[in-house]
């Protein structure tokens, strides 16, 4: 783990094509998922290949992605090793990579340990999946987290019954408890 400028690390994803099977099947023969996500400490490469073809799929590896940690995401770091197992969120997309296969396949474009970025993916109609991390990955987001995240106070909440009454349309609108106009038993 690199502690130079922007803590960071190298990791390498592979993705996996599966067959499809059962009423699935009837739409889609294939499908791709994320399949791992390990540290990369350069034994890899930096080219993206292919390991395994078969009958049953293909498993692409993608070296050589940098994840990187920002002091203005610690809390997305905080929220995720908070959890009962911190993970790595992994954007993807399918892309013809360049002519290394005659299909498109799925390839990472982003691997993130924030809770934030995966959600503004998820917004932005991304695919996104995520995997456990170690637990050394675990407690460096812990300690970063710890190191940078600033909960910001609580804000005292002000009871419902003091807020401004509004109608639909958001102008004011009062109540009275005095006798009511136009109407009535005519006495």
């Amino acid at each position: 783990m690199n502690e130079a400028k922007r803590p960071s690390i190298q990791v390498a994803v592979t993705m996996r094509k599966e067959r499809l099977t059962g009423a699935a099947a009837r739409w889609l023969d294939w499908r791709w998922k994320l399949h791992d996500v390990v540290v990369d400490e350069g034994g890899f490469g930096d080219v993206p290949r292919l390991l395994h073809q078969g009958e049953d799929g293909a498993h692409w590896l993608f070296p050589a992605m940098m994840v990187q940690l920002y002091r203005d995401d610690a809390e997305g770091y905080y929220l995720n090793a908070t959890t009962a197992q911190p993970c790595w969120f992994v954007m993807w997309r399918m892309e013809e990579e360049l002519g290394l296969a005659d299909e498109l396949i799925a390839v990472p474009q982003v691997v993130s340990l924030s809770y934030h970025d995966a959600g503004r993916w998820l917004d932005s109609q991304e695919t996104v999946e995520q995997l456990p991390c170690p637990p050394d990955v675990a407690q460096w987001i812990a300690q970063f987290s710890q190191d940078n995240f600033v909960a910001e106070p609580k804000k005292r909440k002000r009871p419902e019954s003091f807020k401004r009454l509004e109608d639909r349309f958001g102008n004011p609108v009062s109540i009275s408890a005095g006798p009511k106009f136009g109407g009535g038993d005519g006495a």
